[in-house]
């Protein structure tokens, strides 16, 4: 199968874990230890992996590292990778999300920030840009901040036509570019904001996840602040798929990276709580793009359970199977080598989770 590298940042640094049966794991960290690491990429079109990370210090503010090594080392460029232009009168405070472009583009990563902004990178994620258009866009002044921030939380890049983008804000919902950032429009129809007096708003929808589906480019999934949705024509339409599951909120939904129509969700019951239904640990899973949702729980804690999945913190390696991975807020992370049928604790006791990525890196 080759080695499967799991990246777990969390609010006191970068543990990483790697495995060649993804059941016995070696892990090493923390890296950026006191910094928080709220994104994490791996990027593998060069052929060696680059490691992208997106680390908060509460004394020198947020940055983005790189590592071609494992992590065996760490370069910082020496001008901040993300930084507003003066013009702006704004300042970064976070980078959420560090996305690689695809394959068509091999040196171009993008980068999601708080505040909400998208900025562009052509140097493998040295250094990065502004896209301004969606910066001026006339709705952005509308926008509001979920509990965790504003912050631009999810970037896809279109498989099959490498101009369109989709992002997510929270609070200002789904955006849509057919041209590579040039021009930028709302696109939540049929997605519900329950806390607005108008329940289905142009925008402003507080979008928390968007995955992409493996075989089918046009539809994507998205989780929402209630509400689990599917869009079959690349978001311009929503409808929702949460009939079947035993809540409708929640922060993370993942696509599987081989099997089209299959999906991952974690749900949590909704705002008085936010906690898993009956406090069981329970993963939950579509093979029919959502018609019909599985709860996955063998090997999961089901008694007195009180972890919090957040957006990013549910991720699949793409071996095949494909392996499943999640953390939770109590410093948890549970693996599964056969596509969520059972379960394995991986380590334990680290510091809150906030976002995890896997990929097979040989």
């Amino acid at each position: 199968m080759g080695e499967v590298l799991l990246a777990v940042g969390t609010a006191k640094g970068l543990f990483l874990g790697r495995s060649e049966d993804r059941r016995s794991w070696s892990w090493d960290g923390p890296h950026f230890v006191m910094q928080g690491v709220y994104s994490v990429a791996i990027d593998r079109r060069s052929g060696s992996p680059r490691i992208l990370v997106g680390a908060d210090s509460s004394h020198w503010g947020p940055s983005v590292f790189h590592s071609d090594d494992l992590g065996a080392s760490w370069q910082e460029p020496k001008q901040p990778a993300v930084r507003f232009p003066e013009s702006t009168g704004t300042s970064l405070e976070r980078v959420w999300q560090l996305q690689p472009a695809g394959p068509q583009e091999p040196a171009v990563v993008y980068a999601g920030t708080e505040p909400a902004a998208l900025f562009r990178s052509t140097d493998g994620g040295e250094s990065f840009s502004l896209l301004e258009h969606l910066w001026e866009h006339p709705q952005r002044k509308d926008w509001g901040a979920g509990f965790g921030g504003q912050g631009l939380h999810t970037i896809l890049v279109d498989r099959a036509d490498a101009d369109l983008l989709t992002v997510a804000v929270s609070t200002g919902g789904v955006y849509r570019s057919p041209d590579r950032g040039e021009s930028w429009t709302a696109s939540n129809t049929g997605v519900e904001a329950r806390f607005q007096p108008d329940r289905y708003p142009e925008f402003g929808q507080c979008v928390h996840k968007i995955a992409a589906d493996a075989g089918d480019p046009s539809r994507l999934y998205l989780q929402n602040h209630g509400g689990v949705y599917r869009s079959d024509d690349a978001g311009a339409n929503w409808k929702p798929i949460h009939a079947d599951l035993p809540a409708d909120f929640g922060f993370a939904v993942a696509a599987h990276p081989h099997r089209s129509g299959t999906a991952y969700v974690f749900p949590l019951v909704a705002d008085y709580e936010r906690l898993p239904p009956e406090h069981r640990c329970r993963v939950y899973r579509t093979e029919d793009a959502g018609e019909t949702w599985q709860p996955l729980s063998t090997g999961l804690p089901q008694e007195a359970h009180y972890g919090v999945v957040l957006r990013d913190a549910l991720s699949l390696d793409d071996a095949d199977p494909a392996g499943v991975y999640f953390g939770n807020r109590n410093g948890e992370v549970y693996g599964s080598a056969d596509e969520g049928d059972s379960w394995q604790l991986l380590t334990e006791h680290l510091p809150s989770v906030l976002c995890v990525r896997a990929a097979l890196i040989s």
